[in-house]
């Protein structure tokens, strides 16, 4: 198992100082939701525990690196929410791990910079029920950033609506994210 390409993250208070996970959660659609979320790269919990907030479902929080799962499971546990499964998942060489159709939002933050995003993109699209959305978040590459991958390997957002469109998925949004001014975002929508 190999982490994904420049993934690195900084300490938790850095990182979460970088934006409003929940304003963003809302803008990508990812609101008052009536079934499971599945992200990809939970890293501290940062998102999956706002979602598992905005969801009646489970939230299942992925990640290849230990300590990042047992942070989303102990800031899980802390807030008293139950509904947050954190797993250690090599889920771009083994998947998700869920079956077809059966989550109603997927995540996809700051990862679409890894080696074949198509691949990754097609397995948020089969785990996605119909009319559920993924939502897609990346640094920008149009103005100077704190963190971040390198220029040259960051997608900007017409390429990944045009390989969301590839993986299957029917219609792509463009989303303000006036919360996180160093970002662009996405919301995917499943024909």
């Amino acid at each position: 198992m190999a982490k994904i390409r420049d993934s690195g993250v900084p300490g938790q208070e850095l990182w979460e100082s970088f934006f409003d996970a929940g304003a963003i959660l809302d803008a990508l659609g990812c609101y008052a939701l009536t079934g499971d979320v599945v992200e990809f790269g939970c890293g501290y919990g940062t998102f999956a525990i706002p979602a598992a907030r905005r969801t009646s479902g489970t939230v299942f929080a992925l990640d290849i690196d230990p300590l990042m799962v047992a942070a989303t499971a102990a800031r899980a546990a802390g807030a008293g929410l139950t509904n947050v499964s954190a797993l250690q998942r090599d889920f771009v060489t083994a998947g998700s791990g869920r079956p077809a159709g059966s989550v109603r939002c997927a995540l996809l933050l700051n990862i679409l910079h890894l080696e074949d995003p198509l691949r990754l993109l097609r397995e948020a699209r089969r785990v996605l029920q119909p009319g559920g959305t993924a939502g897609v978040i990346h640094w920008r590459r149009d103005v100077a950033t704190p963190r971040g991958p390198p220029l040259d390997i960051r997608p900007d957002p017409q390429q990944c609506g045009e390989w969301a469109l590839q993986a299957g998925f029917a219609r792509v949004r463009a989303c303000e994210l006036s919360a996180a001014p160093w970002h662009w975002g996405l919301a995917l929508e499943g024909p």
